[in-house]
């Protein structure tokens, strides 16, 4: 049973897309490697609790197939904020948060030289 635990596992993860903007972030890395921790010696694995483990795997297969976004359709594509899907994907994507904590970094930098206590010219001679 471990070997159709595994496999139905391995096809949810080929199938699960990769969120080139989201490098390292995103929910399918995070299932492809916590899949090959699961089962590190593949068909061979022997599953602890399997009921957790189907369990598991049918949270994710919903989650895969839009099994509650379909069930429960949305009026609007915008959330309460007015920002749209493609806009919040934007503002999450890698480079975007990397620029911005350059920027913060920036002006954190900034304000501690400016707010730093300068050595008097006198006590450096």
């Amino acid at each position: 049973m471990a070997v159709t635990r595994y496999r139905r596992f391995l096809k949810l993860c080929e199938e699960w897309p990769v969120e080139e903007t989201k490098r390292g972030r995103d929910l399918g890395t995070f299932l492809r490697q916590r899949v090959a921790q699961a089962f590190r010696e593949g068909e061979n694995t022997q599953i602890a609790d399997p009921v957790t483990c189907d369990e598991m795997y049918e949270s994710l297969a919903r989650i895969h197939t839009n099994y509650y976004k379909n069930k429960y359709p949305r009026l609007k594509d915008t959330s309460f904020t007015g920002v749209s899907v493609e806009e919040c994907k934007m503002v999450l994507a890698t480079d975007s948060l990397k620029q911005m904590e350059e920027a913060k970094k920036g002006k954190w930098t900034k304000l501690r030289e400016k707010f730093s206590a300068k050595i008097p010219e006198e006590d450096s001679k």
